[in-house]
């Protein structure tokens, strides 16, 4: 697997692109926006969108999918507990913080389901805490974790946004993600990557 990781957005979200090196499909997360220069990376380079997954539905991770989704015609995929977030401004924050938005034709996911997609099998696991419905993906054959705003590097994500809980985010990252291979790379949806083993010991919220 290659990533890919594009900075989108006014909140400076982590966009990443999950790439099958051999058959340049690829699976986009969490788009924040939809420029044109990264749809010109996309096609200049050859890769096939394959579907968009979402950690969560605030608004600076979702806001690109219409965009993505009428140039590639491609299926939006997101934790059961989250669709009523996506499809709710104020909800998922659009209209609190700018132009209201929402989405309606996600397809739900459930917890420990697992997703084939650019020939990638990924683990949904359903981490509560920043959202009802936040999760992450875990592509154990790749050591990688999709952590969107659940786990970040050193720190956590914020709990006091409607559906929010610091308690439950705290249990999901402990009973959830640290049982998780030590030397599995965490790619967060802000700032830097991490690993799990450098989270148990220095993450100072968990």
């Amino acid at each position: 697997m290659k990533i890919e990781k594009f900075v989108l957005g006014s909140m400076g979200t982590n966009c990443y692109l999950l790439i099958n090196e051999e058959t340049k499909e690829l699976v986009m997360v969490d788009p924040a926006t939809c420029p044109d220069y990264l749809v010109s990376h996309i096609k200049s380079n050859g890769y096939t969108p394959k579907a968009i997954l979402l950690t969560h539905a605030h608004f600076d991770h979702v806001m690109g999918i219409d965009g993505w989704v009428k140039e590639f015609d491609i299926p939006v995929y997101l934790h059961e507990n989250e669709k009523q977030i996506l499809e709710d401004p104020q909800l998922n924050l659009s209209g609190v913080f700018g132009a209201s938005y929402s989405y309606h034709k996600a397809e739900c996911l459930q917890d420990n389901q697992i997703l084939q997609l650019a020939g990638f099998k990924f683990k949904v696991i359903h981490t509560p805490g920043h959202t009802a419905g936040g999760c992450c993906y875990y592509e154990k054959a790749e050591g990688i974790l999709i952590s969107g705003d659940t786990l970040f590097y050193q720190s956590v994500g914020r709990s006091d946004f409607p559906t929010g809980s610091m308690s439950t985010l705290v249990r999901s990252i402990k009973e959830k993600l640290f049982c998780l291979p030590d030397d599995v790379m965490v790619y967060p949806g802000h700032n830097d990557v991490t690993c799990i083993a450098d989270e148990k010991m220095y993450n100072p919220f968990v």
